[in-house]
Order: C-alpha cells, then sequence, then structure tokens
C-alpha cells in the first residue's frame, strides 16, 4: 500500500484522542491500529486516485460494500475479507468519521495485540 500523506491527516486528525491508537508503515504505506489491531489506512498506486482503506469485519461487509466509494480490498490478486477501500473522493469529514465508526464497531472487538517492528 503506497503512503498517501494528505489522507493519513485526515485520518489522524479523526482519531486523535483516542487511547490506544497507533501507526505502523505497513503493506508498503502507513496503517493506524487499535489496541494493535488493524483499523484503517490510506493508499495510493500512481496509476489510481487515493482512497482509504477500512476494516470492517466479515459480517459488516455487506453494509460497507453497500456504501458509495466502497470496494472489496484486493492485494497481489488476493481478496482480503473484511476489509474496503474507500475513494476518497466522496469521503468528506462526515462520511470519514461514518468509515470510522463502523472501523471501530468492528476492531474495538478485538482482543488487544502488541505490534511487533
Amino acid at each position: 500500500m503506497a503512503y498517501d500523506e494528505e489522507l493519513s491527516d485526515r485520518l489522524r486528525v479523526e482519531l486523535e484522542g483516542i487511547m490506544g491508537i497507533s501507526e505502523k508503515r505497513m503493506m508498503g504505506g502507513l496503517c493506524f491500529f487499535l489496541d494493535g489491531n488493524m483499523l484503517a489506512g490510506a493508499h495510493r498506486i500512481k496509476s489510481e486516485e487515493p482512497r482509504f482503506m477500512f476494516r470492517v469485519g466479515k459480517d459488516n461487509e455487506a453494509e460497507a460494500l453497500g456504501r458509495e466509494g466502497a470496494e472489496i480490498v484486493e492485494l497481489g490478486g488476493r481478496r482480503m475479507g473484511g476489509l474496503v477501500f474507500v475513494a476518497a473522493e466522496v469521503c468528506d469529514q462526515a462520511a470519514l468519521r461514518e468509515w470510522i465508526s463502523l472501523s471501530m464497531s468492528f476492531v474495538a472487538g478485538l482482543p488487544a495485540k502488541e505490534l511487533k517492528g
């Protein structure tokens, strides 16, 4: 995942003040974690428009994919269940908060773990 500073900054602002949030370069980009579990990230490939990535969980996947600008994450030809890309152009501040809330509803229920490396 290529790093997009503008999108990462937008995520930082919305996640500021939430206990347990950390950042880590991962999948070639920057991901945000809640208590060691991946929550969201920013993605940009040279040939594509910037987009967010959210970990919504498999149970929330159908709801997430029904939202504007959302698509399933495929990396290296492999479908990543429970993860969605969201086009940055359709993700204003209110939508970003809703996506973070959906991701938090899944990730907050996972057991905490320590980030390595």
